[in-house]
């Protein structure tokens, strides 16, 4: 079964590129022209998104924000241009790596290829209880407490499943964004630290202990 991928520009010529780019790569393509018809096509569940930053009326990030309570697929996004703090507030909405224009297309590729593979391997783990209340579902991604399920954001979701496969290890703030984000350089910890902060107020929401632990000094691990 062929993947599907939603491209999002304004940009006519780079739409019609990068459409003609992966159906030769044996895709299935959806586009959009701009923001609000990107988040009506979103809906129709696609297995990864390339939208880019920089539109009229309703921008990227808007978008990622928008979509982020029914998609779960990963979200590149494509930028001229871009700083840390705009990488900070990118992944703080949900998105899943930075494509910064002019790109290869083949890189971009690769890229999309390696996300596509992880979301798979991610698939493969059945449902697993903790204790008597707390269960992660690996297969359907969803995380439930007292029977009750815990809304998370993508990369939130990502991080329990790294951290709850790996019961007692601590990882670092470096170590999971390398992980999770996938990116083998230095790690931004201010984002590891934001996600770590809205995953245990969501757990705090549902009468749950934190499962995510400090190690100070050193980073987090996932309590036995």
């Amino acid at each position: 079964m062929r993947d599907t991928i939603l491209i999002v520009d304004d940009e006519a010529d780079i739409v019609s590129t990068l459409e003609d780019y992966f159906l030769y790569n044996d895709y299935n393509i959806m586009t959009a022209a701009n923001g609000r018809e990107a988040i009506e096509k979103a809906g129709k569940q696609p297995d990864l998104i390339l939208l880019d930053i920089n539109m009229p009326d309703v921008d990227g990030l808007e978008v990622c924000a928008r979509i982020r309570d029914f998609v779960s697929c990963p979200i590149l996004f494509l930028t001229a241009r871009v700083e840390d703090s705009d990488k900070v507030k990118g992944f703080g909405m949900g998105g899943d790596d930075y494509i910064v224009k002019p790109f290869s297309l083949d890189e971009l590729g690769a890229r999309v290829a390696a996300h596509l593979r992880r979301e798979r391997r991610r698939g493969e783990t059945p449902k697993v209880r903790f204790d008597d209340k707390l269960a992660i579902d690996y297969t359907e991604r969803r995380l439930y407490y007292d029977s009750e399920e815990i809304l998370l954001a993508k990369k939130e979701y990502d991080i329990i499943e790294l951290l709850s496969g790996h019961p007692g290890q601590i990882f670092s703030k470096e170590r999971i964004y390398e992980l999770v984000w996938g990116y083998d350089r230095e790690g931004d910890s201010s984002v590891v630290a934001e996600h770590i902060r809205r995953i245990r107020k969501k757990f705090v929401a549902v009468g749950a202990k934190s499962y995510v632990e400090t190690v100070w000094g050193v980073g987090y691990k996932w309590a036995k």
